[in-house]
Order: structure tokens, then C-alpha cells, then sequence
């Protein structure tokens, strides 16, 4: 999984793409955790529009920002996930914890 970060007033974007799977996650997670800490957004958005694949450790990837971003008073959006995507995060109850906008 490859990414992009762009933070503007308090806003880190976050543009992921590929799969979010158990080889790229860890790497990642590292990486952006240590963008937030440096940055201390008060909304983190992830924008899924690019992820081909999403497994166990991808859902793990997304709730461990999300507990972040609790932890620092902040909050997580999901951007423009795909279908499959959104049936993965529904299976996982996600879409009553994290909020989803569409922007397309």
C-alpha cells in the first residue's frame, strides 16, 4: 500500500493506495502514526477511493487510526470507499463507529 499525506488547518489527508493487507500495513502504520504524532490533525480522512483489496490486517490498519485519533481528541473519516470496501466495513460494524463521506 502506497500513500500520499497532505495536512492543511488541522486536517490530514491521507490518500491510500493499493491493497491494505498484512505485508503493506505495518510499514504504513508506523509511518502515518508518526505523521499524526508530529502533526496532531484534529480530523484524520483516509481516502479508500484507490484500494483494490482489503483483509483483516487493512481493518485493523483503519481501527487503529481510529483509536488514535480518539486517544488525541480527534476523529477519523473514510473517504470514498469502494463497494467492496463498504460490504468488508459493514461485515465489521465499522459503519456505526466510523463515519463514511462520499465525495464523487
Amino acid at each position: 500500500m502506497n500513500y500520499r499525506i497532505d495536512t492543511q488547518n488541522g486536517i490530514m489527508d491521507i490518500i491510500l493506495l493499493g491493497e491494505m493487507d498484512h505485508h503493506s500495513a505495518k510499514t504504513a502504520r508506523e509511518e502515518i502514526d508518526a505523521a499524526i504524532t508530529f502533526e496532531s490533525p484534529m480530523i484524520l480522512r483516509l481516502d479508500l477511493s484507490s484500494i483494490r483489496f482489503c483483509d483483516s490486517a487493512g481493518l485493523g490498519f483503519i481501527m487503529g487510526r481510529y483509536r488514535k485519533m480518539q486517544t488525541i481528541g480527534g476523529s477519523l473519516t473514510l473517504v470514498n470507499p469502494s463497494d467492496s470496501v463498504v460490504r468488508i466495513l459493514k461485515l465489521a460494524g465499522f459503519d456505526k463507529l466510523i463515519r463514511t463521506e462520499t465525495t464523487k
